[in-house]
């Protein structure tokens, strides 16, 4: 099985996975309001590896570990972009921002594609950042050059307590090639690295029932299929709310 998915191309790249919610702290820093032309210069300091613009805009405890992250994402994709556009809020000092980030990366002659797309939602105090939360993550890492025809049936929010289904399907009939797979829950407070165990997949893709939590807050799955033309891993965010 490993011969055939080419599992230690994939270990280069972060096997045990990395979850890219650490893509989301640092790119969000904000001094007093948001102009017209903030988002803009926010996109370029991002793009030119401005450091000390985090530094200047961020509450004094993030600065340190935000460095760190932002480090981590540009050593693993060294040529990643970001894309932002804000959205308009109707909650009263809280601002949202979405962001796109893309970036590609060869490994043993392979090249991993990043995509990643979420929502920050945030407070200004004082003149900098707090208060930040992250709503509708979804990150794919993959090397199949997009041959793979996948979907990727997750819910944005589900009710509290409520059951709900998970697919991942690949389109094409398998006929007999053999594919693996898995996937698992991520606990909010422990976002950077797990291992995922792979298992040979009897259909075409990944089906599960789960259980949403019994409290609001952010549930996070993580998984990967292997197949023979390429990998691909995935991240994605669910909100759990008490009403919709």
């Amino acid at each position: 099985m490993k011969n055939m998915f080419n599992l230690k191309l994939f270990k280069n790249i972060g096997l045990p996975l990395y979850i890219f919610v650490y893509l989301i702290i640092p790119y969000s820093a904000i001094t007093e309001t948001l102009k017209v032309d903030f988002v803009r210069n926010l996109e370029n300091s991002l793009n030119g590896r401005n450091l000390e613009f985090i530094r200047k805009n961020f509450i004094n405890d993030e600065i340190q570990n935000i460095t760190k992250q932002f480090s981590k994402i540009i050593n693993d994709f060294p040529e990643s972009k970001w894309k932002i556009k804000r959205l308009k809020s109707n909650i009263p000092n809280e601002y949202i921002l979405r962001i796109k980030v893309s970036g590609e990366k060869i490994v043993n002659g392979e090249i991993y594609m990043l995509d990643s797309n979420f929502d920050y939602l945030f407070s200004i105090n004082d003149g900098k950042i707090d208060a930040g939360i992250i709503k509708n993550l979804f990150t794919t890492i993959r090397n199949d050059d997009k041959k793979i025809d996948i979907s990727f049936k997750i819910p944005d929010k589900v009710l509290t307590g409520s059951k709900y289904d998970i697919d991942i399907i690949l389109n094409k009939p398998l006929e007999e090639v053999i594919i693996a797979g898995a996937i698992k829950p991520h606990q909010v407070n422990s976002l950077f690295e797990q291992e995922i165990l792979l298992e040979p997949l009897a259909s075409g893709g990944i089906f599960k029932m789960t259980r949403a939590p019994s409290k609001p807050g952010i549930q996070i799955w993580t998984g990967i299929i292997a197949h023979p033309k390429g990998m691909i891993t995935f991240t994605k965010s669910i909100n759990i709310v008490d009403k919709i």
